[in-house]
């Protein structure tokens, strides 16, 4: 499904200076129609109380999602996928250790692109589920 064959090198290196840098995250495996990355649960990720934070949670799935979506464009020179809604149900708290993301294709449109993204912990249970939708646009629009 994805229009090119990308190195985990290429992804990380798309993440130089960004929030996903910046938090920990690394993408660990590319398939044919997903991306799996994992996040520190540790202080940069944490709530007050020592838990992991929603919004680190949301980073991590519009992360994988805004990469699956990117490689998914015809022509990514003159197109960028943009993000139009993400929602996130929190289903259980981690203290510590590492939460892994997989990105999976809903819908992948033309000019829009729905992507389920769920979050496991190390024990692979459930901590969060995201649905990502995603806007194909002309890039030089503006």
């Amino acid at each position: 499904m994805f229009n090119t064959s990308v190195s985990i090198d290429f992804l990380q290196s798309m993440d130089k200076d960004t929030i996903a840098r910046h938090l920990g995250i690394e993408y660990l495996e590319v398939g044919e129609d997903y991306i799996v990355a994992r996040m520190p649960v540790d202080h940069r990720t944490h709530q007050p109380f020592g838990i992991l934070h929603g919004g680190a949670s949301v980073v991590l799935a519009e992360s994988l999602g805004s990469v699956a979506s990117y490689l998914t464009l015809k022509d990514p020179e003159n197109q960028r996928a943009v993000g139009l809604e993400i929602n996130a149900n929190h289903v259980r708290p981690v203290k510590s250790g590492y939460v892994y993301g997989k990105v999976t294709p809903i819908h992948v449109g033309r000019t829009t692109q729905l992507w389920e993204i769920r979050i496991m912990n190390e024990e692979n249970k459930l901590v969060c589920i995201s649905r990502l939708t995603v806007a194909v646009v002309d890039a030089n629009r503006g």
